[in-house]
């Protein structure tokens, strides 16, 4: 269990956003940031802190990654051609544990992270259990015969607050996803607006 999955409900109230669109997310009843000052009337940010703002949402929206690892991933957006934000979007949700929370597999992005570090993941046929692992086009992800009936699987499958993407073509019945292709920032389902022009302003300026 990592530090970062007791804190996904704190991402939410630094953010005062149900970046997951949860429905036990503690924003849906209360809008102010947490602490004691939290209820303290919002001053308005600075550019730098919009950048930042917008820094943090993505990254925590992707299981809190650590800053070390985003960084890696915004050089590699930047150094590829096309739109750097773009590009950003799509290696984010290229990311098998991305994948496996987009299929369905699993409830929260936390425990996507967990169930692919624990085995349960096979990409064309061969378990991987890194969540960064870079899926590609065509690739077919599934969940191993051992772990279908998982109760957090099972249930997963069921969840009416959000819907398979179209790039990603599911099959729960036999619990298998084939990534069909790279996405841009507006094919991705996001329960808020998420903004990598600002993300790669803050890498650009500082």
């Amino acid at each position: 269990m990592t530090k970062r999955t007791a804190a996904k409900y704190k991402i939410d109230r630094r953010m005062g956003e149900n970046i997951w669109g949860r429905p036990k997310s503690p924003v849906n009843r209360r809008e102010y940031g947490p602490g004691q000052h939290g209820q303290r009337r919002k001053g308005k940010l600075s550019d730098f802190g919009l950048q930042l703002r917008a820094k943090q949402k993505l990254k925590g929206y992707y299981g809190d990654l650590t800053e070390k690892q985003f960084k890696r991933i915004y050089i590699e957006a930047a150094r590829v051609k096309g739109d750097t934000g773009e590009n950003l979007i799509g290696l984010l949700e290229r990311r098998l544990d991305a994948v496996v929370y987009r299929a369905k597999f699993v409830p929260t992005i936390f425990a996507a992270r967990q169930f692919v570090n624990h085995g349960h993941v096979k990409v064309n046929g061969q378990k991987v259990n890194i969540p960064s692992y870079r899926v590609k086009e065509g690739d077919v992800i599934e969940v191993r015969d051992r772990s279908k009936q998982m109760a957090l699987v099972l249930e997963a499958a069921q969840l009416p607050e959000r819907d398979v993407p179209e790039y990603i073509e599911a099959d729960h019945s036999k619990m298998t996803a084939t990534f069909v292709r790279t996405p841009g920032l507006g094919d991705v389902p996001y329960p808020v607006m998420m903004e990598p022009n600002l993300v790669i302003e803050y890498y650009a300026q500082n």
